[in-house]
């Protein structure tokens, strides 16, 4: 891997923080939360993924397999999805402004965000956060990084499934419409 590239995934990963860490500050109280037992097996979920996906103690036998080439083009295009993935979650992220929160929650007077990225997709911090992670795994070249990058889609696919439950509930019909209209993490897919 050219050594530059390493540097500019974490920069680009410490930005993605830094705005979290900045907008968990402004973000309205909860009226209603996840229960804790999920947000564990979620989080079970995404560190299993992480460490696996990108961590080197996993980086062993069949595990760091390369499945794309090594070649500058290759690692350059891994970047690309990396930046892309983790600037459209940052959006995604300022577009909810006070709606926000780590884990699924419903906020006192939440309201129904259909800007910005959420014309695209329902749920586009996860797409973003998934392109980020596939970037990732082809700038890395291991196969490791696909298996990292696949659990975390599984959590997503859970934390999604309960998100959509709570939005239904809050907002009815009107989220009903909107989930007519708008794919939850694919545009025009799925």
């Amino acid at each position: 891997m050219l050594p530059h590239v390493n540097t500019i995934v974490v920069c680009l990963w410490a930005a993605l923080g830094i705005v979290w860490l900045a907008g968990a500050f402004a973000v309205k109280p909860a009226a209603r939360r996840q229960s804790l037992s999920s947000r564990l097996l979620q989080t079970a979920l995404g560190v299993l993924g992480v460490l696996i996906g990108f961590t080197k103690p996993f980086s062993f036998g069949w595990l760091r397999s390369p499945f794309v080439p090594s070649s500058p083009g290759v690692v350059y295009t891994g970047l690309v999805f990396v930046f892309v993935g983790i600037g459209f979650a940052i959006w995604a992220r300022l577009s909810l402004g006070g709606n926000w929160s780590g884990t699924i929650t419903v906020k006192e007077n939440h309201t129904l965000v259909k800007k910005g990225p959420y014309v695209i997709v329902r749920h586009p911090i996860y797409s973003g956060l998934f392109v980020a992670l596939l970037g990732m795994a082809i700038v890395f070249r291991e196969v490791r990084g696909l298996i990292g990058a696949g659990l975390l889609l599984v959590m997503f696919g859970i934390r999604l499934r309960m998100e959509e439950r709570f939005m239904t509930e809050e907002f009815g019909s009107e989220y009903r419409e909107y989930k007519g209209q708008v794919k939850g993490l694919i545009p025009f897919v799925w």
